[in-house]
């Protein structure tokens, strides 16, 4: 289904959900929204939850985030699609983001627990451009910057709204799609070995936090990865 802007009955919504999405009719509204759901930390495992769940749930983590953004831009006439930025594979975790045009430039619709991975406004002429003003940020626990792929636009009309919008089940769809979706290398092998590690200044600040995640699972991961005392 490519319709230019998405009604209610396109995604099976009901008039109260399908009412949050329409005042979300700038991407600052949509970015504010997203700032102001709580952290998924996954409680139950891991998850992909879909727009309605989020909806009800009032909390996300990226990809669920970014399903919600990409619906209300839908719902005023932008076309949704996710941008994937993908990390060294075993040293981070890949971030998704919405993905959105104004004036011929890129910005993007994020939910990030740290303050560094965030929206970013449409000022990027490409998306590579867009892609690289996400690798100095992206630090992992270790303080080395891990950020070495991006997307192309991966654009939701190709996924029923049944499963992404309105469905119950998390989307593993989804993750899989965009996981074999073509990506585009930011860094060579040889520009890699040369990469600066973040100051510990920069590393203090990235690891900020606006939810902190609840100490019965921060336990509980301990355990599983054998350092519980």
């Amino acid at each position: 289904m490519r319709r230019r802007s998405a009604r209610r009955a396109d995604l099976g919504l009901d008039a109260a959900e399908f009412a949050v999405l329409r005042r979300l009719d700038t991407p600052q509204k949509i970015q504010a929204f997203l700032t102001a759901l709580r952290q998924n930390f996954e409680p139950n495992g891991d998850s992909c939850r879909p727009v309605r769940v989020v909806l009800r749930e009032r909390s996300a983590h990226c990809i669920e985030a970014a399903m919600l953004a990409a619906a209300a831009l839908w719902v005023h006439g932008d076309p949704p699609l996710l941008l994937d930025l993908r990390a060294a594979e075993g040293q981070d975790v890949d971030h998704v983001v919405a993905l959105y045009q104004r004036n011929g430039c890129w910005g993007t619709l994020a939910k990030a627990n740290g303050p560094m991975l965030r929206g970013r406004d449409p000022v990027y002429h490409s998306l590579r451009e867009l892609a690289m003003s996400y690798f100095h940020e992206y630090i992992n626990k270790r303080g080395r910057r891990t950020l070495r792929e991006y997307s192309r636009p991966y654009d939701l009309r190709a996924m029923a709204p049944a499963l992404w919008v309105s469905g119950e089940a998390d989307v593993w769809d989804l993750v899989e799609r965009l996981d074999a979706h073509p990506h585009t290398r930011m860094v060579s092998a040889r520009q890699v070995r040369t990469l600066s590690r973040p100051d510990p200044f920069l590393r203090k600040i990235a690891g900020i936090l606006q939810y902190r995640r609840p100490r019965r699972l921060t336990r509980a991961r301990r355990r599983r990865q054998g350092t519980a005392g």
